[in-house]
């Protein structure tokens, strides 16, 4: 990206240096200087990495030692030769001696178990002396690359509870048969870093970021940002809009929420405060949604993929029941942010200032890739792999109709690069939330959690629900959305299924609550990163997120409580109710937070609309009774507030 002036479909330039923005924010973003012939090999190993992973995936019957040990050794590989030991200005062409011995350790410790994968299967817990060596190589390797590439969150996570195994959680008497056994377990043994996170990596996750890195080579970013401009531009804080409507489309093939903030938060952003908006609101506004693009189906950020496989339902049963929960978020933001602009009286873009619509129209042939990939994998004719490989072909293919974005020979073997330098990030993260969830399991610590939370809470499910809220928040900031997502279904995910609540709810509500630390202060990395780009208050754009978002934080709740929203034991008619009450009831929270509907509330109107709203988005029919006749009420004193209004200001005049 570099220091870049973007020239969208508004027509308006923002200089903004947006490396340095997602090298603050974004850990994924600290990478190493190749140049020249350096950087021809490294491109080249990137790339043969993505046409292996392509292989294996698709071809390929291999034993599972041999596929797993093989992909993390390519990782741990990749990981030194993209991501330094820290962050700052980075010497061209330079790797220090140590990452190079750490990097030769590290991957020759996994290509030590895939050459000697049968023997070591067959010799059950009897590891010598020099295997153990081995695999300590091996966890310190991977964990390393995890702190460069992710961040230290996820990895002061895995040291404690490792720490933990090797001092009060194992039984065995010495150091030494302790670590032997966490050694066995973690790295040789199937409920490590071998275990369902690094598998359903590299069997699914793969796949679909190569596919996205071709897609984005297509220009469909900049579609979205164009298409979302002609149809909302135009309206009342038409740029807050487009954000919304932007990020939730981006969203579908996006893993990052910090990625989603700045790519397209560098276009809306700027639009947002040319048109009223205060900095902190127009960051807010971003980072929020780009956030929800993480549980906006089909992607779901590659946890869906994680999801299906934990639950034990088919991919296309997860995406079905995340499709309301995610409007109800994107139209809680939507709401927000008109009725923040009628409040302020903002404009939206002029027409001069919006792109043609039929021009656009023309170019609605680039969402043919994630059309056919939708249609193949919602109608099981291909497995996930190979609907994401043909999507790839169709990506592909459709870019030669575009002379701008059209996917050259070259800009195939970059796609490749890319798409294997975007796995080194997500394969880190699940071999180590493999590695926490392993720990958790080896020493019982998830039955203690369990119980404790289950005692503390007693009969009461909400008290259960919300110290689960509070764990997936503390554990989820900074942590990539796959990684992120594993290590609440290993830790929290079972909490809630003691407690009675139906297992796919359970992991659509800690799914939701990782995903909100990104907004949620006090690591809200991509209400940090619009604040950058808006130059405006970090905490304060934090906060103004979380209250955006308020959806994420009511939605799990409701459906915890209640599966009919996740389409769970109900009928086509009680969906409609619930798709109509749960709307104008996320209207009525949003009314409320915003202290605004026709004319600004006082404090018992937004009490009125608070409560009328809870008590429409919770399913049931006494509830929407009540909900209904709270919020009719709030509405006839606006109607009143606002006809006083007007009356005093014909007076005065």
């Amino acid at each position: 990206m570099a220091l870049f002036n973007r020239k969208k479909a508004t027509g308006v330039q923002e200089p903004m240096d947006l490396d340095a923005v997602m090298k603050k924010f974004d850990r994924e973003s600290n990478t190493r200087v190749w140049e020249g012939a350096p950087k021809i090999v490294v491109t080249c190993v990137l790339a043969v990495f993505s046409l292996f992973c392509l292989y294996v995936t698709l071809f390929a019957s291999w034993l599972e030692e041999y596929r797993l040990t093989s992909f993390v050794a390519f990782i741990v590989l990749l990981g030194y030769l993209i991501y330094p030991a820290k962050k700052g200005q980075q010497k061209v062409n330079y790797m220090p001696w140590y990452d190079v011995l750490l990097m030769l350790c590290g991957t020759g410790a996994f290509l030590y178990y895939t050459a000697n994968a049968l023997t070591i299967i067959q010799q059950g817990s009897n590891f010598a002396w020099y295997q153990i060596v081995i695999g300590i190589l091996g966890i310190i390797s991977l964990i390393e690359v995890c702190r460069r590439s992710v961040g230290l969150p996820i990895v002061i996570v895995a040291l404690c509870f490792i720490v933990y195994a090797l001092t009060a959680g194992l039984s065995n008497p010495t150091l030494w048969g302790k670590l032997n056994y966490t050694v066995h377990y973690l790295f040789y043994g199937k409920e490590g870093i071998l275990s369902t996170p690094i598998n359903v990596c590299s069997k699914f996750i793969v796949v679909f970021i190569i596919f996205g890195a071709f897609l984005e080579r297509t220009g469909i970013a900049d579609f979205f940002i164009k298409i979302s401009n002609s149809v909302v531009g135009g309206f009342s804080g038409g740029p807050a809009k487009v954000a919304v409507v932007a990020s939730a489309m981006e969203g579908m093939v996006s893993g990052s929420s910090v990625a989603n903030t700045v790519g397209s938060g560098s276009v809306t952003i700027p639009l947002m405060k040319k048109t009223g908006y205060k900095p902190e609101f127009a960051a807010a506004a971003e980072a929020s949604a780009s956030t929800g693009g993480q549980i906006m189906p089909p992607i779901m950020g590659a946890a869906a993929f994680l999801m299906a496989d934990y639950v034990g339902v088919p991919y296309s049963n997860i995406v079905v029941r995340a499709i309301l929960p995610a409007i109800l978020y994107f139209a809680g933001v939507f709401i927000s942010v008109h009725l923040e602009a009628k409040k302020e009286g903002l404009r939206g873009l002029t027409k001069e200032e919006l792109p043609r619509l039929l021009p656009l129209l023309k170019q609605t042939y680039l969402l043919l890739p994630l059309i056919i990939l939708i249609y193949l994998v919602g109608t099981s004719q291909r497995s996930i792999q190979y609907a994401a490989a043909i999507a790839i072909v169709v990506a592909i293919v459709v870019s030669l109709f575009n002379k701008e974005n059209r996917i050259t020979p070259g800009k195939i073997w970059e796609s490749l690069a890319a798409g294997a330098q975007g796995m080194i990030t997500v394969a880190a993260a699940c071999g180590v939330a493999g590695i926490i969830a392993g720990t958790i399991t080896m020493t019982g610590l998830a039955n203690v959690m369990i119980n404790g939370i289950v005692t503390l809470a007693g009969d009461q499910v909400i008290i259960a629900l919300f110290l689960t809220m509070l764990c997936c928040i503390v554990l989820g900031m900074g942590v990539p959305t796959t990684a992120n997502y594993c290590i609440m279904a290993a830790t929290c995910a079972p909490i809630l299924v003691r407690m009675g609540v139906p297992q796919i709810a359970a992991h659509f509500f800690v799914f939701y609550f990782g995903i909100v630390a990104d907004l949620t202060p006090p690591v809200a990395l991509a209400a940090y990163a619009g604040a950058a780009i808006a130059q405006g208050n970090p905490m304060k754009t934090a906060v103004t997120a979380t209250k955006l978002a308020i959806g994420a934080f009511i939605v799990p709740y409701v459906f915890a409580l209640n599966p009919a929203m996740l389409l769970v034991d109900t009928t086509a008619s009680e969906v409609v109710l619930i798709v109509i009450t749960s709307l104008i009831g996320i209207f009525a929270v949003s009314a409320s937070l915003e202290g605004y509907l026709l004319h600004r509330m006082p404090w018992y109107q937004r009490i009125f609309s608070l409560v009328g709203g809870l008590l429409l988005i919770y399913p049931g029919l006494i509830t929407d009774t009540v909900g209904i006749g709270l919020v009719a009420i709030m509405v006839i004193l606006q109607l009143i507030s606002k006809r006083n209004a007007i009356v005093q200001k014909q007076n005065i005049a």
